[in-house]
């Protein structure tokens, strides 16, 4: 996924003069060209996540579309204020690139985990949150969102799903239909969700635009009184949009997701989906749980 975003921007610096690249020392040596081409709008600041959040306000302002890669943590928490006040507050535009999801880089510590991001960025007014959970998604919702005048979070993983899936921004693709329950995949989650709902007369969401939500599909869909989430966040980030998305209807929800506690086990990315249930196994079993509850 890294690649097909390292393209997109390439393309849009190159072609786009109202564009500028902005980088908190991550991402120098693959954007080595821009940097070298384009120094009035292709720049490292440096470990400085808030101030360079602040600098893409006042290029926004100015008319430039600021496009800013970082690691997700140090851009959604340490930058939170600037994102709030820069961003939202003014109503302006920006593409904010993370790598690191949940937890990719599961070795590195708490410090570089973000579970948090959804719940977080959820509640700044206007915020696009987009997880593509391929590299064709990253580029369709990158092109979709760049220019739209909106602030948009763009949730990187190194783990991308092997199940191609067209997706559209703003609108949720529906993979199967059943009558029990719904389940919504997010993101990178699909291949082991699909995999857990083998055999189970569930209808399946795909969902890849976090905010805004498509309520409309999930009202459209919604069968057996049962929605089951599947993402790699902390639980509970997108059932206030759920519980709208039902329209008025009691609904009963629950998922294989992230718990809210502090994350202290070592290991791969795939150790901590197993540990925290997040895998095919594990989404399988609290399922089927909540299907005979």
């Amino acid at each position: 996924m890294r690649k097909a975003m390292q393209e997109a921007v390439r393309g849009i610096i190159r072609s786009r003069k109202d564009a500028a690249l902005l980088l908190v020392d991550i991402g120098v040596f693959p954007f080595r060209d821009l940097l070298e081409q384009y120094p009035e709008r292709a720049k490292n600041i440096g470990i400085f996540e808030a101030g360079t959040v602040s600098v893409a306000a006042g290029l926004s302002l100015a008319g430039v579309t600021p496009i800013l890669y970082g690691i997700s943590p140090f851009i959604v928490q340490r930058a939170l204020e600037q994102l709030k006040l820069g961003f939202a507050y003014q109503k302006i535009g920006g593409n904010f690139i993370t790598t690191g999801a949940a937890y990719d880089f599961s070795t590195l510590g708490y410090s570089h985990y973000c579970p948090e991001d959804a719940a977080t960025l959820r509640l700044l007014p206007g915020m696009e949150i987009l997880a593509p959970g391929t590299p064709e998604q990253f580029t369709a919702l990158f092109h979709a969102c760049c220019f739209d005048g909106k602030p948009s979070y763009f949730r990187m993983t190194d783990h991308s799903c092997k199940v191609p899936v067209s997706i559209e921004f703003g609108k949720a693709a529906v993979i199967k239909r059943g009558a029990r329950a719904v389940v919504i995949a997010v993101a990178e989650q699909l291949d082991a969700t699909l995999e857990a709902c083998t055999g189970l007369d569930v209808t399946i969401l795909y969902y890849t635009t976090l905010a805004p939500f498509d309520k409309q599909t999930l009202c459209c869909e919604l069968v057996g009184g049962k929605v089951f989430v599947s993402a790699a966040f902390y639980t509970g980030s997108l059932y206030p949009e759920i519980m709208d998305g039902a329209g008025g209807r009691p609904v009963q929800i629950s998922g294989a997701e992230i718990p809210l506690e502090i994350l202290r086990n070592y290991g791969t990315k795939e150790e901590k989906d197993k540990a925290l249930g997040l895998d095919a196994v594990g989404i399988r079993r609290k399922l089927e749980a909540f299907l005979t509850d």
